[in-house]
């Protein structure tokens, strides 16, 4: 693919959470309870209607947020289907429950059974089946409702997942490439909650960046966003890694760690959570090459990433990952000035077109523009 110098992209973004004041939710409990089927009436063969259905349905301009806020009491029942008489012999179905919910929802029960998911647009999803009516197939006994609750819970769907350390500059940079205007400041954990924007190019090829909040050591034990954050990786397409080349320290109690250590430590943290997330195309981007001693510190970084199986021997055997990740291209920019922003853009959207044809892409180079 061929692309010019000129930047072929226009910018179209928001916030994920737009509506949220003060918190982003990912997980739901309901309650919900489906309507019961009406009875049957044997003497003249007269047949219940059957009970309403709990359904989800799969909204792009809604937040788990709105749904909570569209009813605070969290429960969901559908009516019940009416019994047969004798001047109405075929009795009338329940009316259905439908909830609108972000794509990307999946419904699960309290106890972990996976119900299904919806992923598009107007894509519905029955969580609870309304029993049937009284009809000669059950002896004109009609069935009750389905009655329990579930969670509702939400990854995000996008076709770049920002993976990094807190301040490595994931914010900065989405803010930079889209209108996104996330809170950007010079320390941890600036960003709470999961932050859209989206590059729409000239040829209306439209791409999704998903920035998440940073990890921290350990963090598939769920500390720091622990999990919060790592179950939005599942479903981009590709994974960038952005990581400071000055390195990173959480506070005093952390030890300082240079950028090669940054990496392996990224790595390991998703091989630890799910090791899909490793095999992922990838790709790996060294931020704030404008700062002082930069230049050095990425040459140190390189000799280390060539040098990786030796790199790897200074690392504690723990964090050492079994499976590395195989990164497509490393990039060098500075999101605050745009250096080389522009190529990594477009070099985002040759991955993204290459990964909707093949699962995997084994190329591997360095971007070593100044």
């Amino acid at each position: 693919m061929v692309f010019s110098t000129k930047l072929l992209f226009r910018i179209k973004s928001y916030e994920l959470g737009k509506h949220l004041k003060r918190q982003f939710i990912d997980r739901l409990r309901i309650y919900v309870k489906s309507g019961s089927g009406g009875k049957g009436l044997p003497k003249l063969g007269g047949i219940g209607g059957d009970g309403g259905n709990i359904i989800i349905q799969g909204k792009s301009n809604i937040t788990l947020k709105n749904v909570y806020s569209n009813n605070l009491r969290k429960r969901y029942i559908a009516d019940d289907g009416e019994s047969s008489k004798k001047i109405k012999p075929y009795g009338s179905s329940g009316q259905d429950v439908v909830i609108d919910v972000p794509c990307g929802v999946t419904a699960e029960t309290s106890s972990g059974i996976v119900i299904g998911e919806v992923n598009a647009e107007d894509e519905k999803l029955v969580i609870a089946k309304g029993g049937k009516g009284g009809s000669p197939l059950n002896d004109y006994q009609s069935q009750p409702g389905q009655a329990f609750s579930l969670n509702l819970d939400l990854k995000l769907i996008a076709d770049i997942g920002l993976i990094g350390f807190p301040n490595a500059g994931k914010s900065t940079f989405l803010s930079l490439v889209s209108r996104a205007r996330p809170k950007i400041a010079n320390y941890p954990f600036t960003t709470l909650q999961p932050q859209l924007g989206t590059l729409e190019f000239d040829d209306k090829r439209v791409i999704t960046l998903a920035d998440l909040p940073g990890l921290i050591e350990g963090a598939h034990y769920n500390r720091g966003m622990g999990h919060k954050f790592l179950k939005h990786i599942s479903r981009t397409k590709i994974n960038v890694f952005i990581v400071d080349i000055n390195g990173f320290q959480l506070n005093a109690k952390f030890e300082a760690r240079d950028a090669f250590e940054n990496v392996v430590f990224l790595n390991k943290e998703l091989e630890m959570y799910d090791t899909s997330l490793v095999q992922k195309p990838s790709i790996l981007v060294l931020n704030k090459m404008d700062t002082e001693n930069a230049k050095e510190k990425y040459e140190k970084f390189m000799h280390q990433f060539e040098n990786y199986e030796t790199s790897l021997q200074q690392i504690e055997d723990y964090w050492r990952p079994l499976e590395r990740v195989d990164f497509r291209s490393i990039f060098k920019i500075s999101a605050k000035t745009n250096m080389n922003v522009e190529e990594l853009c477009l070099e985002l959207r040759e991955l993204i077109d290459e990964s909707e044809q093949t699962p995997k892409s084994n190329k591997t180079n360095s971007n070593s523009s100044n």
